[in-house]
């Protein structure tokens, strides 16, 4: 590996020792519980924002926990009889897991934070020493091979990735190894890449300390070291997406100009899926001048796959580059400089014509249906997280839906999905309302408007009658004809269901 300027890691030879290291771990109850008992929620909140005074004052104790604390989340060093008594610290030492400072202190050399799985699983991300929050955080001027936590966006793709069991999935831009460890659970074989040597290095020490199985780690930007012949089940990538001049942090910056690395992945992805296999990623996208959002993110799209976009976010170019430069800590930094390099990035925007800058997320799936499914879509709402199961459900529909004709709807029978509840907008004491809204409390939480008939017909399925009489019978409590009432519903049906307000029963 290459000298880079920052604390050599910890070895990757010694399983042994990093099973013994998790196991003395737990049982100081150094768990993501565990914390939050020791620390209260302010404290622990304020410690994912990077924030340790709080910490500082709530292990001022003794307890091993403390002491675990000090030396792993808050990088203090701790006397060695003290570590002594709670870890292997010689097997520590010898491993590169902890290093000697002063007379008879031992100090941490990477970030242990404790990350709690989506089954309850106790699980710990590895990073690099003031870098365990991914994320605009503000920490400092960063090595341009640091390797971060977990931030928002890590937990992000996290939540919104299909859990179902597959075969074989692929973490492009592994980073600390977060996607890595979650596809361990549900994926046969594991194959993670990454640019950074480093970050290949601590994504196998999460997954080792993590008890989870170790990973195929390949060296390489993205796609570059997948062999011509493989494919696979789940891709899953939290790439460098920010759209930048040059590529100083390789963390975060792509390399490519403008938004075209987050378009390159998205179009590379499509022939590496397996049939029904699904790619999901986070990006950042360009709104251009003279061009719609919604139709350059559809020209991504490749072949054979059906998509679903959402952009969570936009901001304006200036509120952009200052993001990202208070990221880097240039904020800190020589105001002459921090000036620069903000008009290089405005620079850079303007001779793109660039007005501003789209987040969210991109989720594909290999499909052979003739005509694929893309939507794109703007929801800048609270959701709930986490979300596999609903994005899973959502192309589930846009299968049914395809598959069934007007004729065949009215056929089918549905029912109304739970939390979804009713509203009704109008003035004081009118005697009808201007309009009807369904909104969701679960999952994307969306609301819809629709018309008597249309909140008449989704309150009365339960899957029991079809569509069809359920529309007849509509029809003869407001005196419509019920052809005409058939006729004109289907494609309400098709909205609600599409959005995930009702469910087929099949």
């Amino acid at each position: 590996m290459t000298d880079t300027g920052l604390a050599p890691l910890p070895a990757t030879d010694r399983p042994d020792v990093a099973a013994r290291l998790r196991d003395a771990l737990l049982a100081a109850s150094f768990t993501a519980d565990g914390l939050l008992d020791l620390l209260g929620a302010p404290a622990y909140a304020a410690l994912a924002r990077s924030e340790t005074v709080p910490a500082l004052r709530a292990t001022r104790g003794d307890t091993p926990l403390e002491a675990l604390v000090r030396l792993f989340l808050l990088q203090q060093p701790v006397p060695h009889a003290r570590v002594a008594s709670v870890l292997p610290v010689e097997e520590a030492l010898e491993c590169g897991w902890l290093a000697r400072v002063g007379g008879d202190e031992v100090a941490a050399t990477v970030d242990v934070r404790p990350y709690g799985g989506p089954g309850g699983e106790d699980w710990f991300i590895v990073s690099d020493l003031g870098c365990a929050v991914g994320g605009a955080g503000g920490i400092g001027q960063r090595d341009e091979s640091v390797v971060l936590g977990v931030g928002g966006a890590s937990t992000t793709l996290a939540g919104i990735t299909v859990r179902t069991p597959v075969a074989s999935a692929l973490d492009l831009g592994t980073g600390s190894g977060i996607q890595a460890l979650h596809a361990s659970q549900h994926a046969t074989r594991v194959t993670a890449t990454d640019l950074n040597p480093r970050a290949l290095h601590i994504t196998a020490l999460t997954l080792a300390l993590s008890g989870a199985p170790a990973a195929d780690l390949r060296e390489g930007s993205l796609f570059e070291p997948v062999r011509d012949d493989e494919t696979f089940d789940l891709i899953v990538s939290n790439p460098p997406f920010v759209i930048s001049p040059g590529a100083r942090l390789t963390y975060r910056d792509g390399g490519m100009g403008g938004d075209d690395l987050c378009r390159s992945l998205v179009q590379r992805a499509g022939e590496r899926l397996n049939e029904g296999g699904f790619a999901q990623f986070l990006a950042n996208w360009q709104h251009v001048a003279g061009e719609d959002w919604q139709d350059r993110l559809r020209s991504w799209v490749p072949r054979g796959c059906d998509a679903w976009i959402v952009q969570r976010e936009v901001q304006d170019i200036t509120q952009y580059a200052e993001l990202w430069l208070r990221d880097a800590g240039d904020h800190r930094q020589d105001p002459v400089e921090y000036q620069a390099r903000y008009d290089a990035w405005l620079d850079e925007f303007e001779a793109r014509k660039v007005k501003a800058v789209g987040f969210g997320w991109i989720t594909l799936r290999r499909t052979g249906a003739a005509e694929p499914s893309v939507t794109v879509e703007e929801w800048p709402h609270p959701v709930e997280q986490p979300l596999g199961e609903v994005i899973l459900a959502h192309f589930d529909r846009l299968d049914y839906l395809r598959e069934h004709d007007d004729a065949a709807l009215l056929e089918g029978h549905f029912r109304l999905v739970a939390e979804v509840v009713q509203e009704q907008v109008g003035l004081p004491g009118a005697e009808d309302p201007e309009h009807v809204v369904l909104r969701q409390h679960r999952g994307m939480r969306r609301a819809t408007k629709v018309d008597t008939v249309g909140a008449g017909f989704a309150g009365v399925c339960d899957g029991t009658l079809s569509a069809g009489r359920i529309l007849d019978a509509i029809a003869q409590l407001v005196g419509e004809d019920p052809v005409l009432l058939r006729d004109r519903t289907p494609a309400q049906i098709r909205l609600l269901v599409e959005q995930g307000f009702l469910e087929p029963v099949v």
